[in-house]
């Protein structure tokens, strides 16, 4: 299975035995909207309702921190994921969020993990069935291998300030990387890590909300100033669009890739961190 699927490739794969498609929406802060409400009025075809926003560390001192490794084994079996399940990620959300739960279900060892191309929109605006009410699946006896080490925390990146081993992209809007304006989306100020490069997440999209072609990805990332010969480590406000950024990487051939987990919502909160405005310098 590809890690891109479209909605006439889910369509003709619908009922299959070890596929599961799951609702990844997550919103922003300040959307009103209730995923799960949304969910039951209507979902993809015996989908199954991830609850993306309830995925994290609870314990954690930044909050939407990674779900830990029995976290995330216990939602996966409560799910009835098996390690041969084909999984279908889809989201109805304007941060593209099934690339956070595609990120985190590759970092517990799951390789057959796809998204939909276009999401729940392109779904429905090809007049395709829906369904409502709840689904409760089976559960498994899912078990999580140890986490890849394709995360960074806040004290790899001020070494990462010294070495520069790592290209730091941001997927922030341009004014809250530049400083022009506040990042009121974590009650701070703008700004950014100091020799980052900016790649806002949407420059990704076609307008049809599908993602870009790879090689369209690839002129996107080298545009930004960066090597996509060298290591790359995502960041954002909190994790969540930089998981977009990470998997336009995957989708350009990109592998050497990691996400700053804690992003600008731990880096802008701490008095002691470095931070630059204004237009990157030069490498």
């Amino acid at each position: 299975m590809d890690s891109l699927v479209s909605t006439q490739w889910l369509a003709a794969q619908l009922g299959a035995p070890d596929l599961v498609v799951l609702d990844a929406t997550k919103h922003l802060p300040d959307v009103t909207r209730d995923p799960h409400a949304d969910f039951i009025a209507s979902h993809i075809p015996c989908a199954r309702f991830l609850d993306l926003p309830s995925l994290h560390d609870p314990h954690a001192p930044v909050g939407n921190t990674l779900p830990t490794r029995a976290q995330f084994a216990k939602r996966a079996a409560a799910l009835g994921i098996t390690p041969t399940s084909r999984i279908v990620l889809y989201d109805d959300s304007a941060i593209a969020s099934a690339a956070r739960a595609w990120f985190i279900f590759r970092l517990f060892g799951l390789t057959d993990v796809a998204v939909l191309d276009g999401g729940l929109a392109k779904w429905r605006a090809e007049g395709r069935v829906t369904e409502s009410g709840t689904v409760e699946p089976p559960p498994s006896d899912f078990t999580a291998p140890e986490p890849a080490r394709r995360v960074r925390t806040k004290s790899d990146m001020l070494a990462n300030l010294d070495s520069r081993a790592e290209q730091v992209v941001d997927a922030r809007d341009a004014a809250r990387f530049l400083g022009t304006s506040a990042d009121t989306v974590h009650g701070l100020e703008g700004g950014h890590i100091p020799g980052a490069r900016n790649l806002f997440f949407r420059d990704l999209f076609a307008p049809d909300g599908t993602y870009k072609a790879p090689e369209e990805l690839r002129g996107a990332f080298r545009a930004a100033g960066l090597d996509l010969d060298r290591p790359i480590t995502a960041s954002c406000g909190s994790g969540m669009t930089a998981s977009v950024l990470l998997f336009a990487l995957h989708l350009a051939g990109v592998e050497d890739a990691a996400l700053y987990d804690g992003s600008w919502s731990e880096w802008g909160a701490d008095p002691a961190t470095p931070k630059e405005t204004g237009a990157p310098r030069a490498a």
